[in-house]
């Protein structure tokens, strides 16, 4: 009996389901789109999405996309764009172009730097940049100007130095910097008045700025994290008593006082304690 031909296209059965998804969100106008999980490695993968304006959520989380096209900018009442955990090194500058977009979520990727212009999105008021390669050099010149911005996930990335610019960053109510290589901190946090919560846990840091003390950190939705850092000892020792007792201990003269002197030292930062040679970031870039 003669046998089947076989076919030499390949069969791509995640493929056939994203492009499922997509069809029937076109068939009921459904204005959010979850292609999570979905084995996507291209948009090619998902023709004619550039054209669904109509969307305002679009969630393509871990898969295994590296480019983004610049007509992603097409969608242009896109609101929530999830591109968590895939294998990203760069983003098109016309992102920064998206009139609607408000969270922005690019965490589990290996971004070395963020495009030009970047800090010209007009909207964006969540963006997680967790456990990428990111750090100071690697921020376009006008980052800090996103003022609409209220919570900034930086952790999991190679920052040495945060910025002055932080600052100008009125509106953020959540900081997270922790499992940096942050040696010190700018006066400016102070003038981040609506802070709500900080996380500067696993770093180099071992002084706080005394603007921090302009901050309130009373109520019972604030949180402070400073474990994990190898503060001198006066800091070290008051943070036994907990949050408010840092922070009142940093308001006084004597804390001003300690912390002029040591700034004067210019004692050389503490070492690096953490090898991120092994980050599954770096692992990709190498594959």
């Amino acid at each position: 009996m003669d046998k089947a031909p076989v076919s030499c296209l390949p069969t791509t059965p995640k493929m056939s389901k994203a492009k499922k998804v997509l069809d029937d969100a076109r068939e009921i106008q459904n204005p959010e789109l979850d292609l999570c999980d979905k084995g996507i490695v291209t948009f090619e993968e998902l023709p004619g999405l550039f054209n669904m304006k109509n969307i305002t959520r679009l969630t393509l989380s871990h898969n295994k996309i590296r480019n983004v096209p610049g007509g992603l900018a097409n969608l242009v009442n896109l609101e929530i764009l999830n591109l968590f955990n895939n294998y990203l090194e760069e983003l098109p500058m016309s992102i920064s172009s998206m009139p609607k977009l408000r969270i922005l979520n690019l965490g589990m990727n290996r971004l070395n730097s963020l495009p030009r212009g970047f800090g010209a999105c007009p909207a964006l008021e969540v963006l997680d940049l967790t456990y990428n390669n990111l750090h100071e050099g690697a921020l376009p010149n006008n980052f800090f100007m996103l003022e609409t911005l209220r919570a900034l996930y930086l952790g999991d990335n190679d920052f040495e130095i945060l910025s002055p610019e932080i600052g100008q960053l009125k509106n953020l109510q959540i900081l997270v910097l922790r499992d940096n290589e942050l040696t010190e901190l700018p006066k400016e946090l102070g003038e981040l008045t609506r802070l709500r919560e900080l996380h500067l846990q696993a770093n180099r840091l071992t002084l706080l700025p005394p603007e921090l003390g302009n901050l309130d950190f009373t109520s019972d939705k604030s949180e402070v994290k400073l474990h994990l850092n190898p503060w001198v000892a006066p800091i070290s020792d008051q943070l036994q008593g907990g949050i408010v007792r840092i922070m009142e201990y940093i308001r006084s003269d004597t804390y001003k006082f300690l912390y002029k002197r040591q700034m004067s030292l210019n004692a050389p930062p503490p070492p690096k304690t953490v090898d991120k040679s092994k980050k599954l970031s770096r692992q990709r870039n190498a594959s």
